[in-house]
């Protein structure tokens, strides 16, 4: 009843109520909706931006290649920014989060630009710039020299305070962490890192600290684990607190920008997207997100359409028009359960933060590499859970859909491109099991099992099912039946199917005095064998029978389901 957490803490069945206090306050009551733009034609987004804004958002996240949040697409260069932005009012309270690319000189003149010709007051404006050179470089795989970068960083910043722009300027980004894989404590260790690296370079060029302090904001991912997500957002603004302390700070309420995580996204069965992506805005929220973007549910398929954008704009609207989740400020305050998890991802966090410190700070614990290491450690269990279905992914490995009709996007997402070794690459957790589904369709025709039902209904429909969506995961189509009464019948049927592959499913009690006959008649049929269930003592007597494998809880699916497909 005691669960393990991949940030190296246990969650308990149970927890006492807390003497906790509200912490997750955001600057306005509600936190703002903000629209994912990235297509890589300006024309396009700014009309899809348009629509985004006339339909119920009221800020902007403009997505660059070759930034943290690109995911394949993005607005293509510097000159993209005033064409996606034309006839839209910055100054009528429209917050715009810019993701952008590392080299960001460009990108900052192309700003000084639209604000110059729209005679805009800085003043009036919300924008978080979003200059992060370490975090928009080591998605690339580039680990930036920061004795060029963090003076350059600097210097940007200190451009843009002498144009009136004090606020948001800087980005420390966990998002890249949860994209590769890693532990929420990894992704707030990396968060807080970065923002302690962009304050020393601030203070550096002699900015004062109660200045710089102004110009970091903070972006972390917001995925469907609910109560982890909550914590996490929780516990960044105590961290980030405890670290103004130590600089001689007064704390000040930080700007905090969640995205739905690119991680739990998946192609297959996309419709399930919008309920991890409503769980996680939920978190994020109540977790005291200022803004909050939505990847579109078809984000992972391609470029999404009008209908995709529409729903990620009215999943937020409905949770704060109808719902009203951003009227109370922390309602998970004195929570046990949301507190120890707090209290947990605080100490584990810090301790994880104080470990890149010590080691020299942020770009030199990425260009040694070890960073990338530990996060990979993280994303390979995450990967070996996934395989076994102890993390489940509907639609995916659970729950699959092999005759799902097809969704439509605007473009086709691009293929993946090769990243230097030292990247934190953003990747999906269905990666896996769509690669086996296309290798299922691939096929002259799908690969098929049968459904070898031994027994009456009652003995195997509980393992038939599971057979179903054992091997449906991957692609290959159950064939059922109404079951068969004996060896005889069940192995002309088999043969009659014409599938290569059988799985015998019944109850034990049927197995101990049918099984070994049933699998032996199967067998001579030919094809490979496989039983639903664990072969316990009597695993020698199945193989001699002809069985070549078993399938059951907590196996390792990914394998034998490739397997499958090359039998």
């Amino acid at each position: 009843m005691v669960a393990r957490t991949y940030a190296g803490f246990d969650i308990q069945p149970l927890y006492a109520r807390a003497a906790g206090k509200p912490r997750a306050f955001r600057a306005e009551r509600e936190w703002v909706v903000t629209a994912r733009v990235d297509h890589p034609e300006a024309e396009a987004a700014h009309t899809l931006a348009l629509t985004d804004l006339e339909n119920g958002a009221n800020g902007l996240h403009l997505a660059f290649a070759g930034s943290v949040g690109a995911y394949g697409f993005g607005l293509q260069g510097a000159a993209a920014l005033a064409r996606a932005l034309e006839n839209i009012h910055l100054d009528a309270g429209l917050r715009l989060v810019l993701d952008l690319p590392a080299e960001a000189d460009a990108f900052i003149a192309a700003w000084f630009e639209l604000v110059a010709a729209r005679k805009y007051d800085p003043a009036k404006l919300d924008v978080s710039f979003g200059l992060d050179p370490i975090g928009a470089s080591i998605v690339q795989g580039d680990v930036v020299d920061w004795e060029v970068a963090g003076p350059r960083l600097a210097q940007q910043a200190g451009l843009l305070a002498s144009r009136g722009f004090i606020h948001d300027l800087i980005a420390a980004d966990g998002r890249v962490v949860h994209a590769a894989g890693g532990s929420p404590a990894q992704e707030l260790a990396f968060a807080l890192a970065s923002g302690v690296a962009y304050l020393r370079a601030l203070e550096a060029a002699g900015v004062n600290l109660d200045d710089a302090q102004k110009m970091v904001e903070f972006r972390l991912a917001a995925d469907a684990d609910e109560f982890m997500t909550l914590a996490k957002f929780r516990a960044l603004r105590r961290l980030w607190a405890g670290i103004e302390r130590a600089c001689g700070l007064e704390p000040a309420p930080l700007r905090l920008h969640g995205e739905t995580a690119w991680r739990m996204m998946t192609r297959r069965d996309p419709w399930v997207n919008l309920l991890r992506s409503t769980v996680a805005v939920f978190s994020a929220g109540l977790g005291g997100a200022d803004s909050i973007c939505v990847l579109p549910f078809t984000q992972a398929l391609g470029l999404p359409d009008a209908f995709a954008r529409r729903i990620a704009r009215n999943t937020q609207a409905v949770l704060l028009e109808e719902s009203n989740l951003g009227k109370v400020a922390d309602p998970a305050a004195g929570s046990g359960g949301v507190e120890a998890l707090t209290d947990a991802l605080v100490e584990r966090g810090y301790a994880l933060f104080q470990e890149i410190e010590q080691a020299g700070g942020l770009a030199r614990v990425l260009e040694s590499g070890v960073f990338q290491a530990e996060v990979a450690k993280i994303a390979i269990e995450r990967l070996k859970n996934v395989a076994r279905r102890k993390e489940p992914l509907t639609g995916a490995s659970e729950f699959p859909d092999i005759h799902e009709k097809p969704v439509s996007v605007l473009k086709p997402a691009p293929a993946a491109v090769a990243l230097g070794a030292k990247a934190l690459a953003p990747h999906r957790l269905s990666e896996p099991f769509e690669t086996l589904r296309d290798r299922a369709e691939a096929a002259e025709q799908r690969p098929a099992i049968f459904l070898a039902n031994l027994g009456p209904v009652a003995a195997f429909t509980s393992r038939a099912t599971f057979a179903k969506n054992f091997f449906e995961a991957g692609g290959i189509e159950a064939l059922g039946n109404d079951g068969f009464a004996d060896a005889t019948a069940l192995a002309e049927a088999y043969q009659a199917s014409g599938a290569k592959l059988a799985v015998l499913c019944s109850s034990d009690a049927v197995y101990a005095e049918q099984g070994l006959d049933a699998a032996k008649a199967l067998a001579s049929v030919g094809g490979r064998i496989y039983l639903a269930g664990r072969p316990g003592e009597m695993e020698a007597q199945w193989r001699e029978a002809g069985v070549a494998d078993f399938i059951h809880v907590g196996g390792d699916l990914l394998t034998q389901l490739s397997e499958a497909l090359s039998a």
